[in-house]
């Protein structure tokens, strides 16, 4: 079960990846993210998002602050609604 959880993270991140740039609105990317993943809870793009943050921050630091505001913006406001 937490290799699946790991692989379906490793997919979104890939999603996130791909679909974000710089002065990109988190709630922009979310939006986007769920048009491919649209099972994802906001709790899992925000997991996706540090994975992603982590995996990218040795290339692009401008693309790694980007990511890292989704995935606390992510994170804090499905903090705020409850969701798993």
């Amino acid at each position: 079960m937490r290799e699946k959880k790991f692989k379906e993270t490793e997919r979104i991140a890939e999603t996130i990846r791909a679909l974000a740039v710089p002065g990109m609105k988190p709630k922009e990317l979310i939006e986007a993210v769920k048009e491919s993943h649209p099972s994802a809870s906001r709790k899992d793009i925000a997991r996706a998002a540090f994975l992603t943050v982590i995996m990218s921050s040795d290339y692009d630091q401008e693309d790694t602050l980007t990511l890292h505001d989704l995935a606390s913006e992510a994170r804090d406001s499905d903090a705020g609604m409850g969701n798993s």
